[in-house]
């Protein structure tokens, strides 16, 4: 069984009583014990490739939500092209393969002693420990952007429980005809680079069908974005004059926000009144790493190139989209790729099987523009001394090209970004 204090042991019995009793994890405790916190694209990759490869280590995942909703396909489903049952699933497959599963929120990490405390007061023991928390946002970035403006500008930009992107897509429905949609996009770094560029398209794509004669405000912190051009010959293809992108030199930096008087405030003071904002504010790793003493100055997580291990904590490693790992970008894929890496060099010393000597990482990004209307951008990055590098001619971008040339590419590439979902998700969950 999972190794806690007697204190805590009470607590957790109830409701874990018949994992804790599945005879796989009894067995695997002589091997040693993989605590993993977080079960997004990283967590649940770490679990599912750890109870394959590793059998007869004692996996746990530590994961406050029942259910993972994912971020990547949320944005189809602001274009009426998904469900919210479509993005939600469920643990149970990483159950059935021995995982012990804890539905519980980590809220201290001692290295020295290897303990994880969770909130409903247990505490677990490790031999390694896998960290992959997401981000948390930067609430205090945008004046008069909280919690509670959080529900008037949804920000739509962590999973959890679906609620955010179900009220974005409620308001889209909502909003009077010819309404004004605005978003407020973050500087570098921030998870998905390209996610506000495919949201900007699908929101689009509904309000083509649903309210022609509506705006979409773009209001962009940065001079330039992920697939640029792709998406800027998508939106003028697709959308005529629907969508204006506002860059940071042309006062795109939102500063301020007003929900009250449903208002975005620009650097230079410039007010805009929208009917439905999205604000996506600056982020940073999540509270577990940056209370811990894993993230340094940036509020990210330095960490080994080849392990992932946290530089504050060697038997620690910490991956997804709360680690400093430019040019890498903080993407579900890359999370996925580099959670098998970590898991292999986390296990060497418990299992005495070797660490992989020369990892490669891998990530896919794919959008969709519009109806059938797919791009992307691949790339393959390795380890350096210092960091990572992209492989010289690993990857690229969708080519360009007017519609009537790339009319078969789009709805090819829009097929390879559903078949890539669904992989991706039983990579994680079967």
């Amino acid at each position: 069984m999972t190794h806690l204090t007697r204190r805590a042991f009470g607590t957790l019995l109830g409701a874990s009583a018949a994992t804790l009793a599945a005879p796989g994890l009894l067995r695997a405790q002589s091997a040693g014990r993989l605590v993993i916190i977080g079960g997004g694209f990283g967590g649940a990759s770490a679990a599912r490739f750890a109870r394959i490869h590793y059998p007869d280590v004692g996996v746990t995942l530590v994961e406050p939500q029942s259910s993972f909703v994912t971020c990547p396909y949320g944005n189809l489903i602001l274009g009426g092209k998904r469900r919210l049952g479509d993005i939600t699933h469920s643990y149970d497959g990483l159950r059935a393969r021995g995982a012990e599963v804890i539905h519980d929120r980590a809220t201290d990490i001692d290295p020295e002693a290897h303990r994880v405390t969770l909130a409903g007061g247990a505490v677990l023991e490790y031999d390694k420990l896998i960290v992959s928390p997401g981000i948390g946002l930067r609430w205090d970035a945008i004046e008069g952007y909280d919690d509670a403006a959080a529900e008037v500008f949804p920000h739509a930009w962590i999973g959890g429980d679906g609620s955010q992107i179900s009220t974005l897509r409620a308001q889209l429905e909502a909003m009077p005809e010819g309404g004004v949609v605005a978003l407020s996009i973050p500087e570098n770094p921030f998870r998905c680079p390209p996610g506000p560029y495919e949201r900007i398209s699908m929101i689009a794509h509904y309000l083509k069908q649903a309210n022609p004669t509506a705006k979409i405000l773009a209001f962009d912190s940065k001079e330039g974005f992920a697939k640029q051009g792709l998406f800027q010959d998508a939106w003028a293809e697709l959308y005529g004059d629907m969508i204006e992108w506002v860059p940071a030199s042309g006062d795109g930096r939102i500063e301020r926000v007003d929900p009250a008087n449903k208002l975005f405030i620009s650097e230079f003071g410039e007010e805009h009144r929208v009917d439905v904002g999205n604000v996506i504010p600056p982020q940073y790793a999540a509270s577990i790493v940056r209370d811990t003493g894993l993230a340094n100055e940036s509020g990210w997580v330095p960490v080994d190139p080849h392990s992932f291990a946290a530089a504050a904590a060697r038997d620690i490693h910490v991956i997804g989209d709360a680690t400093i790992a430019p040019p890498m970008p903080k993407s579900g894929y890359v999370a996925n790729s580099t959670a098998k890496t970590a898991v292999a060099a986390a296990l060497a010393e418990v299992t005495g099987r070797p660490a992989w000597d020369a990892p490669v990482y891998f990530n896919t990004c794919y959008s969709h523009a519009g109806e059938e209307y797919g791009i992307s951008v691949v790339a393959v990055f390795r380890p350096t001394e210092d960091g990572f590098e992209a492989v010289p001619d690993s990857g690229g971008l969708s080519p360009r090209g007017p519609l009537a040339e790339q009319a078969r590419n789009r709805r090819l590439e829009a097929r390879h970004a559903d078949a890539w979902y669904d992989s991706i998700v039983k990579d994680m969950f079967s």
